[in-house]
């Protein structure tokens, strides 16, 4: 007779073994990890100690690495060992933060590249607070994450970020301009529909859900409202927990207009009347748009505005130069505008 296991019981010794597993590897990563760290720091003190010419530090390493790689096998390269003497110059100094490594290190040698030592500190915060994965992490670099959210701190918030990663406590903590949906696939020159972003979207709701940051889950694509005999539909709706409210989004291919945010005003104001639970706060509306005027977003939304908003998508990654250009303009055009407001 065939004995038939219990489904809730086969799914709990599931869990256990698959965390058992996941414990092993990220103990294994963490032991690897301090010890490259290790052995970096006694190729730097060797080098300190001994002859401080580039020459011995050379030979050094290519000593070093012949006899460890006929020893241990793979992974001591001339070439690794150089990252593990660098791992300690960049970790081994107090202004960095890790005591212990939690991450991989393939984790670390993307770190390391990284220059500007607040936004090294932040990604290494958010990499191991939401778990990213290497993919993650490189996208999240690569897409100036770190830039794109000091455009809409104040400055105790900028050095926050670098300390505590983002926190966030009120509407504008979530909102990023530009969005990045180079994962999407479509092409920047291409024609398509609001209906075919939306539906790649949907496809990638993983990685836009990365994108859009922390605490969100999605609700519903095309969910429709109704008064008046009209309907209404919002095109991607979310719940972010951590502000405890509704998230609404508006996509538009083209420029958007002040008719798209007085609709956004308009479907914010619904869910505020008729879809909020108890608890929840007032809900938030992005018009994700191709392009913006800033006059037009200015001159439709009051000063006094903490529920709707208006940025930008790209469908590719830009490169840096392009990027960082954009940030820039953005913080301009920001800093203008706080200039202005201490005039009147």
């Amino acid at each position: 007779m065939k004995l038939e296991i219990k489904k809730d019981i086969y799914e709990e010794i599931h869990e256990l073994l698959s965390k058992a597993r996941q414990n092993i590897i990220s103990n294994i990563n963490s032991t690897m990890t301090k010890t490259y760290f290790l052995i970096g720091k006694r190729i730097v003190e060797e080098e300190q100690n001994g002859n401080k010419r580039a020459e011995y530090g050379k030979n050094l390493i290519k000593t070093l690495s012949k006899k460890l790689t006929k020893e241990f096998g793979k992974g001591f390269s001339e070439t690794n060992l150089e990252q593990m003497r660098k791992f300690f110059k960049v970790y081994g100094i107090p202004q960095t933060l890790s005591e212990e490594f939690q991450l991989s290190w393939s984790h670390y040698l993307i770190l390391m590249r990284i220059e500007n030592i607040s936004a090294r500190n932040f990604y290494e915060i958010e990499a191991i607070q939401n778990n990213w994965s290497l993919r993650e992490l490189k996208r999240q670099v690569n897409s100036a994450l770190y830039e794109r959210l000091v455009l809409s701190k104040d400055k105790e918030k900028v050095k926050e970020l670098a300390v505590k990663g983002q926190i966030i406590e009120k509407p504008q903590d979530i909102i990023k301009d530009p969005y990045i949906l180079e994962f999407l696939g479509l092409d920047e020159k291409s024609d398509y529909s609001e209906n075919k972003l939306e539906t790649e979207i949907i496809n990638k709701l993983e990685m836009f859900l990365l994108e859009l940051g922390k605490g969100f889950t999605f609700v519903g694509r095309q969910v429709r409202f109704t008064f008046d005999e009209r309907h209404f539909r919002v095109d991607l709706v979310f719940y972010n927990r951590l502000l405890k409210c509704f998230v609404l989004i508006d996509l538009k291919i083209g420029e958007v207009t002040h008719q798209d945010l007085g609709q956004m005003q308009m479907y914010v104001h619904y869910f505020e009347e008729e879809m909020m639970n108890e608890g929840d706060n007032p809900p938030i509306g992005i018009v994700l748009c191709a392009d913006k005027s800033d006059s037009i977003v200015k001159y439709t939304l009051s000063k006094n505005e903490t529920q709707v908003f208006a940025s930008k998508y790209k469908a590719y990654l830009p490169s840096e130069e392009e990027l960082l250009s954009e940030i820039e303009k953005e913080y301009n055009m920001l800093k203008q505008e706080e200039e202005l407001g201490k005039d009147e």
